[in-house]
């Protein structure tokens, strides 16, 4: 045992002193077995990459900078905007500074003081008000290549192109029940010819086709104005719209007449609406709605906006949208009728223009489609959308020729009274020319 250990001590100074003295460490022994054969190393192949997300132009603008804005939308509709402009306001650190207000008194105030840099309307009026004013929206970076042609000559004056739709929604629908129609062998029509032969294959069933209330206060009739709007458009086109708003086309013309008696056949008749007659005037416009999604059902189909979704949801929670409740586009409609909201620009600043290039570029499009802010008319936001409901809207409004307003609406008083009273005289049983010719003579007085 002592040998055992004076052994290892005289290694252990063996070796501390060649480490002193800088000697070399003895060589590992040299192995006995040849070396492994050496192998080609297969080429790695690259890994696949997601291209990056287009980044956002701040314009020029720095941290900071202030936006000034100036819309009707406030509560859920104004937060859906501010999640539409957060990516924008994270990436370039800008500030918008927002009023929310429903009176045109209020912005024309504004615009003739201290205007705001941007605005956003449900109406093109401060096109023509403030024509001096307004920014081409080229300037400020808007891409017009991203909206369809109609939206451009809607937001241009004089060769300008002032304002832009930033936000729409749509009319022309006509909602049912899926399931219903799986029940009687229905299939949803794709042009005017098969709608009208559905209708009447309804009849022949016995079911009623319509619910049609047109009951809304002081404003009862509005819902057969939208109704005959959308006849107009499959037999008339967009342009023919247009022109009534503008006046070129009195309202008492053949083609109005004609849409007239083809709501008439279906308003009047308790073979084709609820109630009839009667039914169509006294029904309330939400009770039209709720009578197609009853147990049973009162009748199978309601034209009714996009709001419609909501109200049946609400109506009826265990209802399932694609299932119970869905909607299809007016079969033949060559046109969109709906509301939206335009952008028009006082302003030129670098975050002014960041926000606009925003808007109207791929990033704000996309956003908007997420946020699901109703319907972007920006061609880019096609493919972004979540909602069911609404990447159906955003297909059928892509597939539109044309878009228009709501008649009642854009003429100025005493139109849209005038004209809702056409539409309950008419369905009571007045003398059709007679109705229009009234509404006619509100229609000239509005527009002289």
């Amino acid at each position: 045992m002592l040998q055992k250990k004076f052994a290892l001590v005289l290694t252990l100074l063996v070796v501390t002193s060649m480490l002193l003295t800088g000697c070399p460490t003895p060589a590992a022994p040299t192995p006995t077995s040849p070396p492994p054969t050496p192998t080609s190393t297969p080429k790695a192949e690259p890994t696949p990459t997601t291209p990056p997300a287009p980044a956002i132009d701040c314009m020029g603008a720095a941290a900071g900078d202030e936006v000034s804005v100036i819309y009707q939308w406030s509560g859920a509709e104004e937060e859906k905007f501010n999640a539409v402009v957060k990516p924008l306001v994270d990436a370039c650190g800008i500030k918008i500074v927002a009023q929310s207000t429903r009176d045109a008194a209020v912005l024309d105030t504004k615009a003739k003081s201290t205007p705001p840099d941007l605005v956003f309307w449900p109406t093109t009026a401060p096109l023509t008000l403030y024509t001096a004013q307004l920014k081409d929206l080229a300037s400020l970076g808007a891409n017009p290549d991203n909206y369809a042609d109609y939206w451009i000559e809607m937001g241009s004056v004089d060769g300008q192109w002032l304002g832009v739709p930033v936000k729409a929604d749509i009319k022309t629908i006509i909602w049912y029940s899926p399931a219903n129609f799986d029940l009687f062998g229905y299939s949803v029509p794709t042009t005017w010819d098969e709608l009208d032969a559905l209708v009447e294959q309804m009849v022949a069933d016995g079911n009623v086709p319509w619910s049609m209330g047109l009951e809304s206060g002081p404003a009862t009739g509005w819902t057969g104005s939208d109704f005959i709007q959308d006849i107009l458009l499959v037999q008339q086109g967009p342009q023919y719209v247009l022109d009534l708003i503008a006046g070129k086309i009195p309202y008492n013309d053949a083609g109005v007449k004609q849409a007239y008696e083809t709501y008439g056949k279906w308003a009047k008749d308790e073979k084709y609406t609820v109630g009839g007659a009667q039914g169509t005037v006294s029904t309330g416009f939400l009770d039209a709605i709720y009578k197609v999604f009853s147990d049973p059902p009162e009748a199978m189909m309601v034209k009714q906006s996009g709001f419609a979704g909501g109200e049946i949801a609400k109506q009826y929670p265990d209802l399932e949208y694609g299932v119970d409740y869905d909607f299809f586009p007016v079969p033949g409609a060559q046109g969109m009728q709906g509301g939206a909201d335009f952008m028009m620009a006082f302003g030129d600043s670098p975050a002014t223009k960041a926000l606009v290039a925003y808007l109207t570029g791929p990033e704000g499009a996309a956003q908007w489609a997420k946020v699901g802010f109703d319907l972007s008319p920006n061609k880019l936001a096609l493919g972004n959308y979540t909602d069911p409901a609404l990447i159906k809207k955003a297909e059928a409004l892509a597939g539109a020729q044309g878009f228009t307003p709501d008649i009642g609406d854009t003429i100025p008083a005493p139109f849209g009274e005038a004209e809702w009273k056409a539409i309950v005289d008419y369905i009571n049983g007045a003398d059709l020319d007679t109705v229009l010719a009234a509404a006619a003579q509100a229609q000239a007085d509005a527009l002289q």
